[in-house]
């Protein structure tokens, strides 16, 4: 097994926790330089009521705090689904250099999908970009949550 795969299998473990909430079932982990997270969190809108607690933005936020450095460079993002357009932003403010996401948001994705935020050749920051890891199973837990939603 590969080290993206080991990643992507601890943020699906985190990405369920978000279920309990109602939260879509999406997890984003911050690693360091050696692979340990330094920042961990899932999806936590209906939690907190912020429109902005995407797995990704909750995972910035603490490894921010647990770094005492909003520059994380030599940083690596694993989240379960492709980026939105506001994480995509804020993977660039924060300068991480690599993303490993699971499965492609074909309605909002901003890493490929609808846009490429992360790799347009017109900012400064570009960001290499790993897409697929455990695609099916990060896409089987969002379409089984959506399933689940549409049936009550």
């Amino acid at each position: 097994m590969s080290t993206t795969d080991e990643w992507m299998r601890a943020a699906l473990v985190e990405a369920r926790l978000a279920l309990a909430s109602g939260d879509v079932p999406v997890a984003a982990l911050v690693l360091d330089a050696s692979g340990i997270p330094i920042g961990v969190g899932h999806n936590e809108r209906e939690l907190t009521g912020d429109p902005t607690a995407h797995a990704e933005i909750v995972a910035i936020r603490a490894a921010a705090k647990a770094t005492g450095s909003w520059h994380l460079e030599n940083t690596t993002l694993v989240v379960t689904l492709e980026p939105c357009t506001m994480c995509a932003g804020a993977i660039l403010q924060a300068r991480i250099p690599r993303v490993v996401f699971g499965a492609w948001d074909e309605k909002a994705g901003a890493v490929g999908s609808v846009h490429d935020v992360l790799r347009d050749r017109r900012l400064p920051h570009r960001v290499e970009v790993i897409a697929g890891i455990r695609e099916a199973e990060c896409a089987t837990l969002l379409r089984d949550f959506f399933a689940d939603r549409r049936v009550e």
